[in-house]
């Protein structure tokens, strides 16, 4: 929403126009970064939900004969 003229129509200091200016920027900045935020995680989640959450077919099962020390 672009506040200029109606900052122009009232008489107000500077400080308090640059005060205004300054608050709608951070929300602006929140918002934005709280929408970023969302959209990465609900990516992060697509990707990790896709690649069957690393799931490779081995059962994630320990094998003991390879990784036993060499005993020569």
């Amino acid at each position: 929403m672009n506040t200029f003229y109606q900052h122009r129509a009232s008489n107000i200091t500077p400080r308090q126009q640059a005060q205004q200016q300054a608050e709608e920027a951070m929300d602006g900045f929140i918002r934005y970064s709280k929408r970023a935020c969302a959209w990465i995680g609900i990516g992060l989640f697509v990707v990790v939900i896709g690649c069957n959450n690393g799931v490779d077919g081995t059962g994630s099962g320990y094998n003991g004969e390879q990784y036993s020390p060499r005993i020569n």
